[in-house]
């Protein structure tokens, strides 16, 4: 719980620093930049999250990656999480910065499960009929999952559709099961 109302308090920071400058969507491709090289790598969490690596050598490793990559205040953020020790919540500080930006950008985000990719075509035809029917921007994030075994699972917030092949067996077994039991 804790470490939610602090990654709150930094991701809102940011966003606010962000909004102020008018650079909501540089910040963002800065935070996914670090987040996607250095935060989805178990070993860089735990180096990151170790308290015994002085503060210093965790600053230098982090200048020395994103070097002329992220903006300077984007940097220096990352150098205060160093001191504040509060880089070890930088996922956490990185999803809330998301949707606090998604929400200010009118975006709902679709998590879209599948058992096989889906082809650009797909992916529009799928982003416009959501858009449509929400009435709002939509961004999907994809998750592949072959036990599905065909069709789609989205979720939007709290909204699941299920058109999933073993969604749909998994309902027709419902339905046989009750009718047998009616029979009986």
């Amino acid at each position: 719980m804790l470490n939610i109302q602090l990654a709150t308090k930094y991701a809102r920071a940011i966003f606010e620093l962000a909004l102020e400058e008018k650079k909501l969507d540089a910040y963002d491709k800065d935070l996914k930049q670090i987040q996607e090289d250095v935060f989805n790598l178990p070993e860089a969490v735990k180096f990151f999250q170790n308290p015994l690596i002085p503060h210093q050598a965790k600053k230098d490793l982090l200048a020395k990656a994103f070097k002329d990559e992220i903006s300077a205040e984007v940097m220096n953020f990352l150098l205060l999480l160093v001191d504040k020790n509060r880089i070890g919540i930088f996922n956490e500080i990185y999803e809330i910065f998301t949707g606090l930006k998604n929400q200010e950008q009118g975006i709902l985000v679709a998590d879209v499960v599948m058992a096989f990719p889906l082809t650009k075509t797909q992916e529009n035809q799928l982003t416009k009929k959501l858009a449509a029917v929400t009435g709002k921007k939509i961004q999907i994030r994809k998750h592949e999952d072959k036990s599905i075994l065909g069709g789609l699972i989205v979720t939007i917030g709290d909204k699941r559709i299920d058109g999933s092949a073993a969604g749909r067996l998994r309902s027709l077994k419902g339905t046989l099961a009750v009718n047998s039991a009616n029979r009986g």
